[in-house]
């Protein structure tokens, strides 16, 4: 599969020309443009559980489309949700991506919801993306990405992270000594150990909190 990825860090855009039989697996709704021979199968891919666990556990699509070329090479663009950038991963074994990070992948790649129960001394849930296998992988942002490679701790808002490898340990806890006026304490991801993390440059929830104030809101009739 030749493909490239176009337009980022803001806008990106996967564009990939996929040989006679070659197939490409995306979300649900990513495909922006496609030649006429790129013809698609939508499936729960991996069976009706799994897809109930993507949709309703990691906010992912239900369904995800297999993408062929049939007769002919034909190429596809793949465009996120958000605006943001592409990374290209090649995997070999296990990636951690947060939920909403999955855009596309060769076939060799499973993704699944994962929960890693409760952690701290709080009851919040903590439900990231397991991909497993072997192939191209590729995740999107919201924001540009910076790949950091951790050597000991680090410590990421739980809004910026995207995706880290399994060979990081990691714990969701409240930063305590850091308060919020408002919206309470901030949530953080502690990362130990030696492997790589990715950072969005952006976090919907800082914007969705930005925007909060702005918002039309309607007026009472006894106003």
């Amino acid at each position: 599969m030749e493909h490239q990825i176009t337009n980022g860090p803001s806008y990106s855009i996967l564009e990939a020309t996929l040989s006679p039989g070659e197939t490409l697996v995306s979300e649900s709704g990513a495909m922006a443009w496609k030649d006429t021979n790129v013809v698609t199968e939508t499936s729960t891919r991996g069976g009706l559980l799994k897809g109930l666990k993507r949709a309703v556990l990691s906010g992912e699509s239900f369904f995800q489309n297999t993408w062929r070329a049939e007769g002919q090479p034909g190429s596809i663009a793949l465009a996120p949700g958000s605006a943001g950038n592409i990374v290209e991963y090649d995997l070999d074994g296990e990636l951690l991506l947060e939920k909403g990070a999955f855009l596309a992948s060769c076939e060799g790649v499973t993704v699944d919801s994962k929960f890693d129960g409760f952690k701290g001394f709080f009851n919040e849930g903590f439900f990231v993306l397991k991909c497993t296998g072997k192939g191209k992988l590729f995740f999107n942002s919201y924001g540009a990405i910076e790949a950091v490679d951790v050597d000991g701790e680090y410590i990421v808002d739980n809004g910026y992270a995207v995706a880290w490898e399994p060979e990081l340990s990691y714990k969701l806890t409240r930063a305590r000594k850091i308060r919020s006026f408002l919206f309470g304490n901030q949530l953080i991801l502690r990362f130990s150990g030696k492997g790589r993390v990715w950072i969005q440059t952006r976090s919907p929830r800082v914007k969705a909190n930005w925007v909060h104030p702005f918002r039309r809101v309607q007026k009472s009739k006894n106003d």
